[in-house]
């Protein structure tokens, strides 16, 4: 592969793996604007509508409906991508679906959902629609992306390829977008126009920069086309499910990775709805956010290195711990210095772990020629857990939530709107704090069961 001329730690990287990069440039755009912003907004919304009492639970699982869509088609996607010639086409489909959701979301800050519930209502359907149908692009796209991960480097330099893709995805695609929506609320633009706007933002920034992928990235692995391989395509899913069962290593690490990467997801899904909750100060939860991105490409850059020296899954061992801690700490927050005392904690290990978990898998894949099946079952596994940890949040919150109200004499329609925020603010830790169950297990995979399975070779990964 030809070198890429270009400065700094990016010298040593090939232009085909420098454009696969760019893609976490450009979707990490959708990753903290539409993930972390929109449920703010949708928070005002939603209490605009009949029935305000849990924003939160409403989102988490519209979170996991999202991530349900993905999860059961994703094993069918990967086969189709294993295609020659189909993956990259899959990825543009796909792309473009999240591209056209985000471009609508800029037009609802500008309907008038202050008019009635009824009003409410309808736009917050539509945030909710539109955010669903976002979310499976953004997700399905990133089957093929990672899928490609084979096709542009070898397996030797896939630590440091995917680790620096999300450093990149930092420091530019979630950086920039959200610096500028500061900038755009600080010198006085109302925050409305700021969210229309850096919506419709959002969705050229995930086009404009996926466009180095779809110029200099080409799918090397997978088998000429053949009338009759689409039915073969989706009997291959079955025949990879029973590789993976009868592959111990491949077998244990993915269902520990279906627990441990849940409390990474749900926290990234989860936070601002619940610094809302709590009752924080919007602006200030943002810019804690900023410094999660500004932080996220060193240490991205830090796991890299401490990858070459320790392993991979070492360093993955480390991001699960932290995430076990950040569990505890998000269940006695309640004040902003703590959220961002929690955004610290995240942007050590957040990048890192959802890095080096993808290039764990990828080594461990017996044949390269298969990749976008493989991956398409690590996606699965991946999405289940997301609907998992939003869904469990979601359903403690609302239960502990109903709960509080009956014990006080209350309804959703008879308690007031000051008492609607305090129930909110004490049941939505209950929620957080039932996501540490979950690590735990995959901890137990991963920390006690894991290293009895693998070969000698496997466990220097």
């Amino acid at each position: 592969m030809r070198r890429f001329s270009s400065m700094g730690f990016l010298k040593k990287f090939t232009k085909q793996e420098i454009s696969w990069m760019m893609y976490d440039w450009a979707n990490s755009a959708h990753s903290v604007i539409v993930v972390t912003i929109l449920p703010i907004f949708f928070d005002t919304v939603a209490g605009y509508t009949a029935d305000s009492v849990s924003s939160m639970s409403t989102w988490g699982f519209a979170t996991s409906l999202a991530m349900a869509i993905v999860a059961l088609s994703a094993p069918f996607l990967g086969v189709f991508g294993d295609i020659r010639g189909m993956r990259k086409k899959l990825f543009t489909a796909f792309m473009l679906i999240g591209v056209v959701s985000v471009a609508g979301l800029s037009f609802t800050p500008f309907m008038d959902f202050t008019a009635s519930p009824e009003a409410a209502g309808r736009v917050a359907a539509m945030v909710l629609v539109l955010y669903i149908t976002s979310t499976i692009g953004f997700d399905a796209s990133c089957i093929y992306y990672d899928a490609f991960l084979t096709d542009v480097t070898t397996e030797d330099r896939m630590d440091s390829v995917s680790t620096l893709g999300y450093g990149l995805g930092y420091i530019g695609g979630s950086t920039i977008p959200l610096l500028i929506f500061l900038i755009m609320n600080a010198v006085g633009v109302p925050m409305l126009t700021c969210l229309g706007f850096i919506f419709g933002l959002t969705a050229v920034w995930w086009l404009v920069f996926s466009v180095p992928l779809l110029k200099n990235c080409e799918q090397t692995s997978g088998k000429p086309y053949k009338k009759g391989d689409v039915g073969a395509s989706i009997k291959n899913v079955f025949t990879t499910m029973k590789e993976i069962g009868a592959d111990k290593p491949m077998l244990i690490y993915i269902i520990s990775y279906f627990f441990y990467i849940d409390g990474v997801h749900t926290i990234i899904s989860m936070s601002t709805s619940y610094g809302t909750n709590l009752g924080l100060d919007s602006a200030g939860m943002l810019l804690a956010l900023l410094l999660v991105q500004v932080l996220g490409l060193p240490f991205c850059l830090l796991y890299m290195k401490l990858a070459e020296k320790f392993g991979a899954r070492a360093m993955v061992g480390v991001g699960i711990c932290v995430y076990m801690f950040i569990c505890v700490f998000a269940f006695f927050m309640n004040s902003l210095w703590q959220f961002w005392m929690l955004a610290v904690l995240c942007a050590t290990s957040q990048g890192g772990i959802q890095a080096l978990s993808r290039s764990m898998f990828g080594k461990l894949i017996p044949d390269k020629a298969r990749s976008g099946e493989f991956f398409g079952f690590f996606d699965i596994f991946g999405k289940f857990s997301s609907i998992m940890g939003p869904a469990l949040v979601g359903f403690v919150s609302a239960f502990t939530a109903n709960k509080m109200l009956a014990d006080q004499g209350l309804t959703a329609a008879t308690a007031t709107a000051e008492q609607v925020d305090a129930i909110n603010a004490a049941a939505g830790p209950f929620g957080i704090l039932s996501v540490i169950l979950i690590i735990i297990v995959g901890a137990v995979l991963y920390f006690g069961v894991l290293p009895k399975v693998m070969t000698n070779d496997e466990r220097k990964i």
